[in-house]
């Protein structure tokens, strides 16, 4: 998996612990050794994991390793990302894309939240 610095690392075994159970919205990153997209995605996800710390947890989880939760969710390409506040998927969105696109569809989850 292509790790982005500073994003935690969950498995199907501590998705409900990390994800569900959060006091903060989570934006999860399901991903693979295999995505290209994912690749261009991790410093991005590196660089709002960093300024948005105390407003948004981010992590991934690898779906070739840990297909329980893609298959929850129905997730089918990668990357996918899926915002959870208070245990719920509120907002999924497929593809890569740059820093100042992402801050803005994440605008909506920050104002509710």
């Amino acid at each position: 998996m292509i790790h982005a610095e500073g994003v935690t690392e969950v498995t199907d075994e501590t998705f409900d612990d990390e994800v569900l159970g959060a006091g903060l919205p989570v934006l999860v990153e399901f991903t693979a050794d295999w995505c290209g997209p994912c690749r261009q995605l991790a410093p991005v996800l590196s660089e709002i994991a960093r300024e948005e710390a105390d407003r948004l947890k981010i992590v991934q989880i690898d779906v070739d390793h840990n297909p329980g939760a893609a298959a929850r969710y129905g997730v089918l390409s990668m990357p996918t990302l899926i915002v959870f506040r208070d245990g719920e998927p509120v907002k999924s969105m497929v593809g890569a894309r740059p820093k100042r696109r992402l801050l803005q569809e994440l605008e909506d989850v920050h104002a509710t939240a």
